[in-house]
């Protein structure tokens, strides 16, 4: 998980937002959280650290056998996705602006660089997949704009399968990543928050058409992990219009 300088920046570097602060760095070198986004309202999200740490679940593995060509994984976190492409002889590359969260990557064999979405990346408009799991279609507070911007990351009749919120939500938020044995706390400063987003399925698809994606396929995986007892995660593959219909 990860996120982004705003859609109208265009750099090269790393963007020091806070998912470069202690708290997130500290949790992936560990492997564990707690590790919580924060609203300015003092609204909590739980971060799943043990399961971005850990290998690829049941839901990860039914997203990863939808890819296509050459994989883009935006916003890759720790690499677990990465890792297991590229173990399964499929090129990938992870994208991240934590440097902790690409070291961490490296170190599990993936291949990643220290990037925002919004920066130049390599082999732009060529990739067969891009990938905005774990909640990353959040990135940049502006689903639509990194719906668009994902859309000249991929070649013609490109994927991309994101995975959305599974209740019906469409939000925009300002978030702080918080961490620690005393998170809670109170309230964020605004002056340390950065922009965030939650949609649902069907959010998701009024903007995608809208960025020029057409709708191939969508499904749920409800499995158990240890800190939450039923967890069901949904995904959307989308196809780049200019070649949807025949790819459909």
């Amino acid at each position: 998980m990860s996120t982004a300088p705003p859609p109208t920046t265009r750099t090269d570097r790393p963007h020091p937002v806070s998912w470069g602060a202690d708290p997130y760095a500290d949790a992936l070198r560990s492997g564990r959280g707690p590790l919580f986004l924060r609203r300015t309202d003092g609204w909590l999200l739980p971060l799943e650290v043990e399961r971005w740490c850990a290998r690829p679940d049941a839901a990860d593995l039914s997203a990863l056998q939808r890819c296509e060509g050459a994989v883009l994984d935006i916003g890759c976190g720790p690499g677990r996705l990465v890792a297991a492409l590229l173990a399964r002889g499929r090129r990938a590359l992870g994208i991240d602006v934590s440097a902790a969260a690409v070291a961490r990557t490296l170190a599990t064999g993936g291949a990643a660089v220290c990037r925002s979405v919004f920066d130049s990346l390599p082999d732009e408009g060529s990739w067969g997949t891009a990938l905005l799991l774990d909640g990353n279609i959040g990135i940049g507070g502006d689903p639509g704009a990194l719906l668009a911007r994902s859309a000249q990351l991929v070649g013609r009749g490109g994927l991309l399968i994101v995975e959305t919120t599974p209740a019906d939500v469409d939000e925009r938020v300002r978030v702080r990543v918080e961490g620690g044995p005393h998170a809670p706390g109170g309230a964020p400063r605004t002056d340390d928050t950065f922009p965030w987003a939650r949609v649902g399925t069907p959010a998701l698809l009024r903007y995608a058409a809208a960025a020029g994606w057409s709708p191939v396929e969508q499904w749920t995986v409800t499995g158990r992990a240890d800190h939450l007892p039923a967890a069901e995660r949904c995904f959307v593959s989308l196809r780049r219009r200019d070649a949807a219909r025949s790819h459909c």
